[in-house]
């Protein structure tokens, strides 16, 4: 799957699900996108009743993310999810710099 426009949300998302890796986005599933520079990702899920979406954007750094043709959809586990979120390279299993702030401009 290509780079993900971030400013699409639950339509745009589901739509791509749909058409892009054939699938229901109401499955019981995760499913996660990723911005071209890979500081951006999006999850979107169905939770009984709505759509969720969840997004996050790293300050610095950046995920690690595959474009591969074959990558449009792979089974991850919690625990791997948890730790790319976390910015941990899930390959290589080293984390990104801790940032703090003073203030937020």
């Amino acid at each position: 799957m290509e780079p993900v426009d971030m400013r699409k949300s639950i339509d745009g998302l589901a739509a791509l699900v749909e058409q892009e890796m054939a699938l229901s986005p109401a499955l019981e599933a995760l499913f996660v996108f990723c911005n071209r520079s890979r500081d951006k990702i999006k999850l979107l899920y169905w939770e009984r009743n709505g759509f969720v979406v969840w997004y996050k954007r790293l300050e610095k750094q950046r995920f690690l993310w595959m474009w591969a043709d074959e990558m449009t959809h792979t089974a991850r586990s919690g625990r791997e999810l948890n730790q790319l979120l976390d910015g941990l390279n899930i390959w290589s299993q080293k984390p990104h710099q801790l940032i703090q702030f003073d203030s937020i401009t």
